[in-house]
């Protein structure tokens, strides 16, 4: 696979993407509503949820890496959210289905695993792929549908279908805004201090397509270590006192268990906020 198309190319993830697979000796064609604000490689203006649109974007492609999404709950309604996430997924994935693309990365989010975790707290930690899916808004919900899809689209075409439940994506500078979470250890209790820096994100959709993978697969991809500065079992004991931690753990290290990603995908995350803040 050397012609990959990334939908949201133009949005924080998918510049990342874009410019590690380009650094990677990958052809890439940008595929997204918005035009980019740095031109590194063809952009094609696509609406998702219109189907003729996605053929003539992916035809020709080796792959898809599918990033586009609607996040923000405070900008849209619900159901345009839902409506415009499954749509686009669809599209991507019946289109990749037809064409016989050789293989569809694409995002899910660590979203339908409950969080904020308000209604009820995790079932255990570090949480991991096999957690049950609790999705509380209509973003997580639409990513729990488009797990679904990517399963019978793989039983129906045999196309490796690999998704990444990624969390709380941050760039480097963001990195300053952390010490502020650290006197009330609720503050960021919603995704159980998680992150991954947005370079690591690249690295995952690249392994992700270069796997040796067949079904349809889901990998949480985050950090090795929390947002905090203080050790991951006392602020499970403060915030979530009934979770039972299943396994040992480093003193910092994640409660988002991204051990599958590594055996997996060969994922082992370059990046963390300690480089970066003293």
């Amino acid at each position: 696979m050397t012609k990959i198309a990334v939908t949201g190319g133009s949005g924080k993830a998918g510049r990342a993407v874009v410019k590690d697979l380009l650094e990677h000796g990958y052809q890439v064609v940008n595929v997204d509503m918005a035009p980019p604000a740095e031109t590194l490689t063809r952009f094609c203006q696509v609406d998702l949820t219109n189907l003729g649109e996605v053929f003539e974007a992916l035809d020709g492609v080796d792959a898809v890496v599918h990033l586009a999404a609607i996040p923000n709950p405070n900008i849209f309604t619900p159901g345009h959210i839902f409506h415009n996430n499954t749509m686009g997924c669809y599209n991507v994935f019946a289109a990749a289905q037809q064409l016989k693309l050789e293989r569809v990365v694409w995002a899910s989010s660590e979203t339908t695993l409950g969080l904020p975790f308000d209604r009820q707290p995790p079932a255990y930690a570090p949480i991991d792929e096999q957690h049950p899916l609790l999705p509380e808004s209509s973003y997580a919900l639409s990513k729990g549908v488009a797990e679904e899809m990517a399963r019978q689209f793989n039983r129906w075409s045999s196309i490796p279908f690999i998704g990444l439940r990624i969390s709380n994506i941050k760039n480097p500078e963001q990195y300053a805004e952390f010490p502020s979470y650290w006197a009330d250890a609720r503050l960021r209790k919603w995704n159980l201090w998680g992150y991954v820096d947005v370079r690591d994100v690249a690295q995952g959709c690249r392994l992700s397509l270069q796997a040796d993978l067949r079904g349809a697969e889901v990998f949480i991809l985050a950090a090795a270590d929390t947002v905090m500065n203080r050790p991951s079992r006392a602020l499970l004991a403060e915030v979530f006192p009934t979770v039972a931690l299943r396994n040992e753990i480093g003193e910092f290290e994640t409660l988002l268990s991204i051990d599958k990603a590594r055996q997996g995908l060969g994922y082992v995350p370059g990046f963390s906020w300690r480089d970066h803040v003293s």
